[in-house]
């Protein structure tokens, strides 16, 4: 009797980016295969981006094939979709605890591997850093390829088109492959995305064009000639039935669509347009979701998913957004949303399907989503701009510029405050206090739970100025004390005859400070819901009895934020205290749940207890 013998998968022989070009075109499609099973079995488990990641696998595959990284360069916009690209460059047992506390990044990251040589995590910026590095590259006289990998919702980004004005007047020599799968998180709007749509439909062309232009080019004698001859007859057959102009018309050379999932056609045109010596654009054409029949049906649902122990827990800020909008919108006819391609991401989709010709997506345009509300606000309508936190710092200047300085009355639901956990550093929403905290006439809230978040909504409709409303995804508790909004008035959740107070902003915090106060049995704490970030309640401060010990927590950064304008303010009445600030470090690189997270940087009852009970001694 024969014994059989245990057949290594392919997968499994892949240590670095050199055992992939040792393929042959067979082994490959069987590769791709144990990829896509290998992702649906670790992400289902691990949580993580899986419909991106199922769309990209014969592209990947296909351009570790044909270019030989770490010396040519690999760029990938967003980064969510570079899972494949971490299992072909050495980190495909890691990928078991991707996203986890001590795994790797969700996301291309620099301190990670050689193979990574951008961080990525927001749209749009891959074609920008890629042509920075080719203009070094020439500069020092180098020569290795830059390969910038970008969506067709990322390609709708302005600082896309920025990056394309640029490289077509320079010529500078690098290649972009454009992963068009008619999809962001949602499905894509606009102008882009028709105009995509329309070429989308003639992949068969350019596979068919390429072929036949390789076959009459081995003719004896006349095959060049009459390659020039067709070429022209090419071009105008081109503008009648693809029209790839919009590329060739910014100075890039335009090929496609082709077919992102056909292995020998990507390695054909990757071998192609990787000795061209001018900029180019290769259309790709990909389905999110690839493989996995549920994700191909409904990739905005298996775009991101959680791990098997987290089911989401809490009640959801985002949802409640969008119910409650929906609602008041019922009521009030001058209210309008609008999102960045994040329709679902923020509970917009419930104002969508009931209020559709007042919700606006403008897909990924933090900026101009910004502008747009103004204009809105300045015509007398009621915007609500629901963008997550870390996006809404790339509207920086609109906030102040076009909203701030001219007092218009929009609202930013600033979703994913805080620390965000496994997503990571490029995705922690820690800043937005500080950079909105410093600009002229907003007022910035944050609500500890989901009753006081509807309680804001409702107070938010007769607000006539700039507005934040700062909030995670998930609230961790819902508090018995409800007191009502009052502007510029702070919260006691629990008052008594001492002079020790923490004060709180934002459910986590104000749950933590709880718990912590807890723990001492000498010591009686105020516990303050700093619902208020700006202005802060002065009538309290003022109030505050001189050597007051006041404990400041909030789920910022330092600089600019809570604890720091407190400080300022009592520095500024000449009050007497101490005081003593809670907050997240500058740079959080930490990634895992939340509560690991939170548990790595020290904030913990226990030991808040400790460090409080050292400051008040």
């Amino acid at each position: 009797m024969k014994m059989e013998k245990n057949i290594m998968p392919i997968i499994d022989k892949i240590k670095d980016p050199n055992d992939v070009r040792l393929l042959s075109l067979p082994q490959l499609r069987q590769l791709s295969e144990e990829i896509r099973k290998y992702l649906i079995e670790t992400i289902s488990i691990t949580g993580g981006h899986l419909a991106s990641n199922l769309g990209v696998v014969e592209l990947t595959l296909a351009l570790y094939y044909v270019f030989e990284p770490p010396k040519d360069k690999f760029i990938w916009d967003v980064g969510h979709q570079a899972y494949v690209h971490k299992i072909l460059t050495g980190r495909k047992e890691q990928l078991n605890l991707i996203r986890s506390l001590g795994g790797i990044s969700g996301f291309p990251s620099i301190e990670e591997s050689k193979y990574d040589v951008f961080n990525t995590g927001h749209a749009s910026t891959s074609i920008s850093a890629g042509l920075g590095l080719a203009r070094a590259r020439d500069l020092k006289n180098e020569d290795y390829k830059i390969i910038s990998i970008i969506g067709d919702g990322a390609l709708t980004g302005g600082m896309a088109f920025e990056a394309l004005n640029d490289l077509g007047v320079s010529k500078t020599k690098m290649i972009i492959v454009l992963n068009d799968n008619n999809m962001s998180i949602s499905p894509n709007i606009g102008g882009i995305n028709n105009y995509l749509s329309k070429i989308r439909v003639s992949k068969k062309y350019a596979a068919l064009k390429f072929k036949t232009q390789k076959i009459i080019n081995q003719l004896p004698i006349i095959g060049k000639p009459l390659i020039d001859v067709l070429e022209k007859v090419r071009n105008n057959l081109k503008f009648a039935l693809v029209s790839g102009k919009m590329f060739e018309q910014f100075g890039l050379k335009y090929i496609g669509p082709i077919d992102g999932h056909s292995l020998e056609d990507l390695i054909d045109f990757l071998s192609h347009v990787k000795n061209l010596d001018e900029p180019v654009l290769l259309h790709v054409v990909t389905q999110k979701g690839k493989g996995l029949p549920c994700a191909e049906k409904n990739p905005t649902e298996y775009h991101g998913v959680n791990s098997a122990n987290n089911n989401g827990n809490g009640h959801s800020f985002s949802k409640t957004l969008g119910q409650t909008l929906s609602l008041l919108a019922d009521e009030n006819q001058s209210i309008v949303a609008i999102t960045a391609a994040m329709a679902d991401g923020t509970g917009l989709e419930v104002f969508k399907d009931k209020h559709n010709d007042r919700f606006f997506d403008v897909a990924i345009c933090e900026s101009h989503a910004v502008t747009m509300a103004a204009g809105l606000a300045i015509s007398g309508l009621k915007p609500y701009v629901a963008i997550y936190s870390t996006f809404l710092q790339r509207s920086f200047d609109q906030i102040l510029h076009d909203v701030c300085l001219m007092k218009l009355p929009v609202t930013f639901c600033i979703d994913r405050a805080g620390v965000v956990g496994a997503d990571g550093v490029t995705h922690q929403g820690i800043y937005d206090l500080s950079y909105l905290s410093l600009m002229p006439d907003i007022t910035i809230i944050s609500p500890k739970d989901i009753q006081e978040f509807k309680m804001m909504l409702k107070w938010s409709l007769d607000y006539n100025k700039p507005l934040a409303i700062r909030y995670p995804k998930d609230s961790v508790l819902e508090f018995d004390v409800h007191t009502p909004i009052e502007y510029g008035k702070w919260e006691i959740i629990n008052s008594c005859q001492s002079n020790i107070y923490i004060i709180a902003t934002g459910g986590r915090m104000l749950k933590l400070g709880i718990e912590t106060s807890k723990i001492f049995k000498n010591h009686k704490i105020n516990i303050i819901n700093a619902r208020f970030i700006k202005p802060l309640d002065y009538v309290f401060l003022d109030n505050l009895a001189d050597n007051s010990y006041i404990i400041t927590m909030e789920d910022n950064v330092l600089h600019g934020g809570l604890g720091m304008s407190i400080a300022n303010y009592l520095l500024k009445r000449n009050k007497k205290f101490k005081i003593k600030h809670i907050a997240m470090p500058e740079k959080v690189t930490i990634i895992g749940e939340i509560e690991e997270v939170f548990k790595k940087l020290g904030l913990t009852p226990q030991k808040l207890s400790k460090e409080i009970s050292d400051f008040i001694q």
